[in-house]
């Protein structure tokens, strides 16, 4: 008996390439090995100051505080809240660094808000401040932390210039960088991104978006 051969054509191989990097991209359903900072003899860097007094300098204060957020498995969706910050199970990509934030002593609402009343120049797209949500949108925390953080590299292969803490900013979206990497010492990030999202960390090459910034808080 002749033995029959299924030829899978190329355009179906193509669709189910593509529909697998759209589900990672979302899910990141696909296994990465993590490595920490360590394995590349990149030390970690530790800020001077210590915000709210608790004893922790603030990168690693807004690190820790990025992991106790997401650990309470906050659900994407995009809500308006009177009093700003999220009251309930759900949230937002610039929910995760607000309160981040906040936990260390940087009341992002409270700040953004100033700013816009400062340099209301500097903020061109909001026609009538709203200190609801205005610290809630991507658009003007990257004109905030362009103002008043440390810009670093955008560079992802200068893998000592990212450290656990930093803030990275892509075109709509906005995350905080992890303690892992991946086997090359680029960094992971930490992130609320998709309602489908099944894990809240992922490699920063993992998100397919334009890199727009890299921020330090000091």
């Amino acid at each position: 008996m002749k033995k029959r051969y299924i030829i899978i054509p190329a355009v179906i191989i193509l669709i189910l390439c593509l529909a697998v990097g759209i589900a990672d991209h979302y899910l990141f359903i696909i296994p990465r090995d993590r490595y920490s900072g360590a394995d590349f003899n990149i030390a970690r860097y530790y800020s001077t100051t210590d915000k709210d007094g608790d004893g922790l300098d603030d990168q690693t204060d807004i690190y820790n505080a990025t992991l106790t957020y997401l650990a309470t498995n906050p659900k994407y969706k995009s809500k308006y809240y009177e009093g700003g910050y999220p009251n309930d199970v759900y949230g937002v990509c610039t929910d995760v660094v607000a309160f981040a934030l906040r936990d260390a002593g940087y009341d992002l609402q409270a700040l953004l808000d100033a700013d816009i009343a400062a340099a209301p120049e500097a903020y061109p797209t909001i026609e009538k401040a709203d200190n609801n949500i205005d610290f809630r949108r991507v658009r003007n925390l990257e004109v905030y932390f362009f103002r008043h953080a440390t810009s670093l590299t955008t560079d992802i292969e200068s893998i000592e210039d990212w450290q656990p803490g930093d803030i990275v900013t892509f075109t709509k979206h906005i995350a905080i960088i992890s303690a892992n990497r991946d086997k090359e010492g680029r960094p992971f990030i930490l992130h609320l991104a998709s309602p489908i999202q099944i894990t809240y960390e992922a490699p920063l090459t993992a998100y397919k978006d334009i890199i727009v910034s890299h921020y330090r808080i000091s």
